[in-house]
């Protein structure tokens, strides 16, 4: 049998396991592994797949999955996205879906510290939505905001989603997270567009909350916003600057948000040790899918499969924009029956080397790529997201969430056409790194 055609075979299984629900680490290691040894012997798959996963877990540059994973921990058990939250709550509240541009402009803030999607929508359905029931908020509009403005989090940096990217090309770190900003900013501000004009239409289902006088929001904006100010700063300047690495800025990170929760006596002793208990759980379970995945990659390398797509893709004649369309498509369909981290690690091998034969940069991709896994965890039936903030709210159905998050999902294919006609607004500050 050809090797291309068992590599087509593969990831047609691979496919058809994951939606089984069978664990997405295991499937991809004992694929790569069988078909490894299918193509060059047993002896040489149990060589590979040691190699690689020990490679991986020493492997320098996912350190900061660890330290930015940790980062984010120590921000939500010492209250610093209570303290976004109420300093958006207090500026915006007031208006007409007030509460869910609140949640938005928090989530905002809080990706600073915070590199996971499904921590962010988790955290802020603890905290916003109790809020917005309270003043009278449609259920789906309020779960549905809260569950999509959680893609913040991987979008503006850190991002575990980057560090898992930059892994698996060799693109840089600290280029991707930076390449993140303006891209996050914009699809805060869609979102907020998005909330706008369902409550512009349906002004029942966000009526306005409490005002506050100008000098309480301004003490609130300074109490939530400085620290995160001083943790982007430290993180973002440096990284601007050429002080530091984009491994280096992970511990840099963890050093500032320690030293801003400890001169605020903000951290207790159990959210000290709950902090590490969560980060070691998270850690673990991506470190692991980052391994299987490289030891499926090798074995998709060895197929000739991903050099084989790229090849015909940059054959087609077709414009290079709509084959990236084409591939977004296809990235949102995955979307929504694999798992988000699962599918990156699945598409990257080849979509990426496909991508860069067409001339678009790796970075960018790398932006797009995220956004796309955005699409995939708001649509069903995986929709991590949706499913995180029902497991929090127990009161909604599943199904009026993800009614509720179309107007998100069309934000997010506004981003990314907008991305695609001005790659700049991803690739303007990386070109700025010395």
């Amino acid at each position: 049998m050809e090797r291309e055609l068992v590599g087509v075979i593969s990831v047609i299984v691979l496919i058809v396991l994951l939606l089984s629900r069978m664990p997405v680490a295991f499937v991809m290691l004992v694929l790569g592994m069988s078909g490894i040894a299918y193509i060059k012997g047993p002896a040489a798959a149990l060589g590979a797949a040691s190699t690689i996963m020990f490679g991986t877990f020493a492997n320098y540059a996912l350190v900061v999955v660890p330290l930015f994973t940790w980062m984010g921990y120590i921000g939500y058990h010492s209250g610093i996205s209570e303290h976004l939250y109420e300093a958006a709550y207090k500026l915006v509240g007031r208006l007409k879906g007030g509460l869910a541009m609140a949640t938005t402009m928090a989530c905002a803030a809080f990706g600073a510290i915070c590199g996971s999607t499904t921590a962010t929508s988790a955290t802020f359905a603890v905290l916003a939505l109790p809020e917005m029931k309270k003043r009278g908020y449609n259920p789906s509009l309020a779960t549905a905001n809260v569950a999509a403005s959680g893609i913040l989090g991987v979008l503006i940096p850190p991002s575990v989603i980057f560090i898992v990217y930059a892994s698996i090309t060799a693109e840089s770190v600290a280029k991707l997270f930076i390449a993140g900003i303006f891209p996050g900013i914009l699809l805060a501000v869609l979102f907020l567009g998005a909330t706008y004009l369902v409550v512009a239409r349906h002004p029942e289902k966000a009526p306005p909350g409490p005002s506050f006088p100008w000098k309480e929001r301004m003490k609130a904006l300074a109490k939530g916003g400085i620290e995160v100010i001083i943790i982007f700063v430290a993180v973002i300047g440096g990284l601007l600057a050429g002080f530091f690495t984009g491994t280096e800025a992970g511990s840099v990170g963890c050093f500032a948000t320690l030293l801003v929760v400890l001169a605020r006596r903000a951290l207790t002793w159990k959210g000290f040790v709950n902090s590490l208990k969560d980060t070691v759980r998270t850690s673990t379970m991506v470190m692991f899918l980052v391994g299987a995945a490289a030891v499926f990659g090798e074995f998709l390398g060895l197929t000739r499969l991903p050099m084989v797509v790229a090849d015909w893709v940059v054959a087609l004649p077709l414009p290079p924009g709509i084959i990236i369309v084409a591939v977004l498509i296809i990235l949102m369909v995955m979307g929504c029956v694999v798992d988000a981290l699962a599918m990156v690690l699945l598409t990257i091998p080849i979509f990426y080397p496909a991508a860069i034969s067409l001339g678009f940069d790796g970075t960018w991709f790398g932006v797009i790529m995220t956004l796309a896994l955005g699409m995939g965890v708001l649509t069903p039936p995986v929709g991590a997201n949706v499913y995180v903030v029902y497991a929090v709210d127990k009161e909604t159905p599943v199904m009026d969430i993800f009614r509720g998050v179309w107007p998100y999902l069309i934000s997010l294919w506004i981003c990314c056409v907008l991305l695609l006609i001005f790659p700049q607004i991803a690739l303007f500050l990386p070109n700025l790194i010395k």
